[in-house]
């Protein structure tokens, strides 16, 4: 008898464990109302299986653990600089690079280099990070993903590509001196972890150098995307994951990184770029705000770790066991009928709470209280991805309503087993069953800025 769906294997071995502390339902419904329902607020020892994200939760590998002995803590000049700088070059491609302490150390130098008060910043969906620093820069963010990015029930093999036509009509309304850049992140993580195209990224590149604007690769799991083009695209069947990479951040002028993701570390980041101007002020910014330019905010022993991750990221048999792990648990809720976003994507699977929570409005948080809720069941913690994540217009003041009101289910790095896949699936499945015993949530607690990590609510 034929499996339903194919097995997957990891090409690694396992060599360390931590332990893990198991609780009792009651023990979590005291957590999570502590908490005040925000799973970011929970203790990470009353965690069981920890899908909040993948960011830094990475399991490092015996060759990057070796490399972290090495590391020259020297102020300046480190050798671990020039080891993660030949590598960045090496795999993608970009003369310069500026290091930082994680992602978004990246993006608040990028925005402060490139965008003037008052420009227009484009980009396939917004994030979080992102759009805040764009926004104090004194950007304004404008989304030109396709529509289909907004709806979870369509399929299509890259629904994370910028809509041509959007980005064209932008550039014509307010002209390309006001646009400051275009963002693309590559796959969409607010979209479900979903691929861009490298058909779409050339004529998204041709567009942009026509008109005099820098494209800015978000490539914090560009080589996920690379894996996605290796499948679904024609002409690059045969082509390894490695030469996709380099060919795709070939389209973008820059390029900003989260090492916590693709490369598999637990801390530092960085931007990639050509134009030497450009890099000569993020030098002298970075100074201010990480760390001299040749450490960024890391220690030299991070650096190594994250120059010595990219190399194995890059692996073919690793990248498909990590996308192939995602899938396995997509094809599990999607066989018991639990309304997800599709198709299965890189680094997540989403669970869309506005079908979940069908009798839960919007107002009162759907997706905040089924993350709240899977905790409760089996000690499992996700996270929001809806309307709290949104924050409100810096206009009128009231709440952005994003089409998507999601529960992301998000999978470190070399850390979790089959097992835990089918404990946690089980979860949602069970509370499936009982989902219109749940109740709503009013927000009692709201900070000023990216107020998803730190709100507090109650049950209405």
């Amino acid at each position: 008898m034929a499996l339903k769906h194919k097995s997957w294997a990891e090409p690694f071995k396992i060599k360390m464990v931590e332990p893990l502390k198991m609780t009792t339902l009651p023990y979590r419904q005291e957590k999570i109302k502590e908490a005040g329902y925000n799973t970011f607020l929970l203790r990470s020892e009353d965690v069981y299986i920890d899908l909040l994200t993948d960011s830094g939760t990475n399991a490092m590998s015996d060759y990057q653990w070796a490399g972290m002995m090495m590391g020259d803590e020297s102020y300046a000049g480190s050798k671990n600089y020039y080891n993660l700088e030949a590598n960045v070059q090496k795999i993608y491609g970009y003369k310069y690079l500026v290091p930082t302490h994680q992602g978004r150390g990246a993006e608040h130098l990028l925005s402060r280099a490139l965008i003037k008060p008052g420009q227009y910043v484009a980009g396939n969906m917004y994030f979080t990070t992102t759009r805040e620093h764009q926004e104090l820069a004194g950007g304004i963010f404008v989304d030109v993903i396709i529509d289909e990015a907004h709806i979870p029930e369509i399929s299509m093999p890259f629904k994370g590509n910028i809509d041509i036509e959007k980005y064209e009509r932008l550039i014509k309304e307010k002209g390309a001196e006001n646009i400051a850049y275009i963002t693309v992140g590559a796959p969409v993580n607010m979209a479900g972890g979903q691929p861009v195209s490298m058909a779409n990224m050339k004529e998204l590149s041709a567009i942009s150098k026509k008109n005099g604007i820098k494209v800015v690769l978000d490539a914090t799991r560009n080589m996920e995307n690379a894996y996605f083009i290796q499948q679904r695209e024609e002409g690059y069947a045969n082509i390894p994951i490695a030469e996709i990479h380099k060919e795709f951040c070939s389209l973008s002028d820059a390029a900003t990184m989260s090492g916590k993701k693709d490369l598999i570390v637990n801390i530092g980041g960085f931007v990639a770029l050509n134009d030497w101007d450009i890099f000569e002020e993020l030098r002298s910014q970075v100074v201010v705000y990480e760390g001299l330019h040749t450490y960024g905010g890391l220690a030299g022993r991070d650096m190594e770790a994250m120059s010595r991750g990219m190399e194995e990221a890059i692996q073919d048999d690793y990248m498909a066991s990590r996308v192939r792990q995602v899938e396995y648990f997509w094809n599990l809720l999607d066989d018991a009928g639990i309304p997800i976003v599709r198709p299965s994507g890189g680094h997540a699977v989403f669970i869309d709470a506005r079908k979940f929570y069908d009798h839960i409005p919007q107002t009162q948080f759907p997706a905040q209280k089924l993350a709240a809720d899977l905790y409760v069941e089996n000690g499992v913690r996700t996270m929001e991805r809806g309307i709290v994540s949104a924050g409100r217009n810096k206009v009128t003041g009231e709440n952005n309503t994003p089409k998507l009101e999601l529960v992301r289910c998000t999978f470190p790095r070399r850390v979790y087993t089959q097992a835990h896949l089918d404990v946690t699936a089980e979860g949602i499945i069970d509370l499936y069953e009982k989902r219109h015993q749940m109740k709503g949530l009013k927000m009692v607690y709201e900070p000023k800025q990216l107020r998803f990590f730190q709100a507090r609510f109650e049950e209405v």
